[in-house]
């Protein structure tokens, strides 16, 4: 199989993963705060992640000095940053403005790529096809037209989500730079282990309550970040955010298929542009370089 290829089916799994995490994380909530399973999602992806790094008999030494704080980073912002900045703005503001937000990440990937980074180089059907892949989540967010409409942004909870926003897409951006001939289960680890130990101290001032849906979230998150991990090695970071937009359809079709909710034509319209989003990102680079050349 093709790297490419295998990085777009790692990150449309990842995707899947985004698209499940939701319901889970709500479960959890019966129980606890948003606080609580973060923490424990956090101690969960260690151990599992932890788990798989030894299972290949790989060592979890790292001695690399610019590995490690491009893993700090990915730790304090990423999931100690950005993460709870998002689930703490959940709380104000309604979920489809949050996801539509959270979507726009491909678009700070490629303009911090262009004017600061200037590391992976971006063709034609690249654009077209974040394009398309974020219009598509947008349309399958939103379900239909009235809704798409009366959607209403500018509050403090819509700014704290660009905020974390902005922050998931400078994580991806080391990550591609810093961390591709890492392995994918040792950048989790490193990632939440890092979060977990800070999380310890706040054991004390917080009454941690587990429950299964907690663990959950960790073992659906672990698989969904190593997955993500994987497709980045092999993919430039605005496609591998661009796929990550395949997650609303995922959610609408796990509504649909799971809890029998209805579905669009709005929505359906959204899922077939998916696939042409994707279509795009798969075509091979070499051949449109031969064409331009």
């Amino acid at each position: 199989m093709q790297q490419k290829t295998f990085g777009v089916i790692a990150v449309l799994f990842a995707a899947l993963m985004w698209a499940i995490e939701p319901v889970v994380t709500k479960l959890s909530y019966a129980e606890s705060n948003f606080l609580q399973t973060s923490m424990i999602r956090a101690f969960t992806i260690s151990i599992f992640s932890m788990v798989l790094v030894l299972a290949t008999k790989k060592s979890l030494h790292l001695r690399d000095k610019q590995k490690l704080k491009a893993l700090s980073y990915l730790a304090l912002g990423g999931t100690l940053g950005a993460d709870l900045i998002y689930y703490y703005a959940l709380t104000s503001i309604p979920v489809v403005n949050a996801v539509i937000l959270a979507h726009l990440q491909p678009i700070f990937i490629i303009l911090i790529g262009f004017f600061i980074w200037k590391r992976d180089t971006l063709l034609m059907f690249d654009y077209f096809g974040v394009f398309i892949l974020l219009i598509s989540a947008i349309l399958v967010t939103s379900r239909t037209i009235e809704r798409m409409v009366q959607l209403n942004f500018g509050t403090i909870g819509d700014a704290l989500v660009l905020l974390a926003t902005i922050i998931w897409a400078t994580t991806a951006l080391v990550s591609r730079k810093y961390l591709t001939h890492l392995d994918a289960s040792m950048i989790t680890f490193y990632r939440f282990f890092i979060a977990s130990f800070a999380f310890v101290f706040l054991i004390p001032f917080v009454n941690l309550h587990i429950n299964v849906y907690q663990i959950l979230v960790g073992l659906v998150v672990g698989f969904g970040t190593i997955s993500y991990y994987a497709g980045l090695k092999r993919l430039k970071a605005a496609q591998v955010s661009g796929l990550e937009l395949a997650a609303p359809v995922f959610a609408a079709g796990i509504g649909f298929f799971v809890l029998l909710e209805p579905i669009s034509i709005l929505q359906v319209f959204g899922m077939l542009l998916l696939f042409l989003g994707i279509y795009c990102l798969l075509r091979k680079e070499t051949r449109y370089l031969m064409k331009k050349s």
